[in-house]
């Protein structure tokens, strides 16, 4: 019994991930969809070109508490269902794939790094804020966005293996679906990476083209 709970809670995170708030808000708010324009990824440093802080915000927060919930719930109430830590780590990682490959969205989804931060709060709260103090001292001090969600997410495995290292040793299941969560947020960066190689990635704070100016731009050079 505890595995079909465990198969359904699952699912439910999956299907909780794959809420793609980035697309929703910017409906809701009555601005562009941000699959049209920047780096065409629904996320809320995407949405911040919109022009819109408040879109970004709460795409930034929702993004992240839908990767909370699933896993704070079974860490409050799975125990009497016989959900453990393996569990805590499927419904995690379920959740952070279903922002990456949404079935909501055509499986045409963001990068992650919301999502998964909020994984990881959900995990331990100093394991979320360790990971998220990485990304803002990286951010600060480089001013690119994706440098630093690269940092996080590397040294996010590192920190949980600090703050809970002798559950690891009992339970590997949560340290490994960290590293795999840090793995697929390393792929979805690569064209970043290769960007940041050339030196053409943009900075933090950048002017761009507003939503609907490459268009423009393109016609008037037809």
């Amino acid at each position: 019994m505890s595995f079909a709970y465990s198969a359904l809670a699952t699912i439910a995170a999956y299907l909780l991930g794959s809420l793609s708030f980035a697309v929703i808000v910017t409906r809701v708010m009555g601005l562009n969809d941000p699959r049209t324009y920047g780096s065409k990824n629904p996320g809320a440093t995407n949405v911040l070109r919109s022009g819109s802080k408040a879109a970004a915000i709460i795409t930034l927060l929702l993004d992240a508490f839908k990767g909370w919930l699933p896993v704070a719930l079974v860490m409050w109430f799975g125990q009497p269902y016989g959900l453990d830590d393996g569990t805590v780590a499927l419904v995690g990682l379920a959740a952070f794939v279903g922002h990456l490959w949404p079935v909501f969205f055509r499986f045409e989804g963001g990068k992650g790094v919301a999502t998964a931060l909020g994984v990881l709060l959900g995990i331990s709260v100093w394991l979320g804020l360790a990971t998220a103090a990485t990304w803002l001292i990286i951010a600060f001090f480089f001013r690119y966005s994706s440098l630093a969600s690269l940092a996080a997410a590397a040294f996010a495995p590192v920190y949980y293996l600090l703050v809970d290292g002798v559950v690891w040793y009992a339970e590997g299941t949560i340290a490994a679906s960290i590293v795999v969560m840090a793995v697929l947020l390393a792929w979805r960066h690569k064209e970043n990476i290769q960007r940041l190689i050339q030196g053409k990635e943009s900075r933090l704070g950048s002017k761009k083209a507003k939503p609907g100016a490459e268009a423009a731009t393109s016609k008037a050079h037809k």
